[in-house]
């Protein structure tokens, strides 16, 4: 059995609580996943840092809000258990997605795990039938984990410098 966690934030749009977002992530992964065995790396990074990943990797134009590369060499759909995988999440545009959408952008950040967890799990959203299923799942699991660890518990918004 592996357990490995590691979240890097290299990011300044936000004052992260590494610790609380580190044990919220764990109860998200072992109650609601239902995994027993993972490992994953979680990268929290700014504009700058994910604009080449996504050109890189995924061909498209500037920044995103989250990448996830799967790091499991068995089929992610007949798996069963273990996780493996790296992600990127980008807390500036969690930052503006929060204002769109009238949210937080803890909460954000929060969603934009579970979208790469269930990536990980093998859900796809390319398609628009598989992106609604995914986005069921997704509503339903953020919301689930936003209950045992509030958003606004992981961190604040840094203020910009005048």
């Amino acid at each position: 059995m592996s357990r490995s966690l590691t979240i890097c934030d290299r990011q300044q749009a936000a004052s992260l609580r590494r610790q609380t977002l580190r044990k919220g992530i764990l109860l998200l992964l072992s109650d609601l996943f239902r995994l027993t065995d993972w490992e994953l790396v979680i990268h929290l990074v700014d504009d700058r840092e994910m604009t080449p990943l996504n050109e890189r990797f995924l061909s498209h134009q500037g920044s995103t809000d989250v990448i996830t590369f799967n790091l499991d060499d068995l089929d992610p759909a007949t798996k069963t258990g273990m996780m493996r995988g790296e992600i990127f999440v980008c807390v500036e545009e969690a930052r503006r997605q929060a204002r769109r959408y009238h949210t937080s952008w803890a909460m954000e950040v929060m969603r934009y795990i579970v979208h790469a967890l269930l990536h990980l799990q093998g859900y796809d959203d390319h398609d628009p039938a598989d992106r609604r299923r995914m986005k069921r799942r997704e509503n339903r699991l953020t919301a689930q984990w936003s209950r045992l660890i509030a958003p606004e518990s992981i961190g604040s918004v840094r203020k910009a410098k005048a």
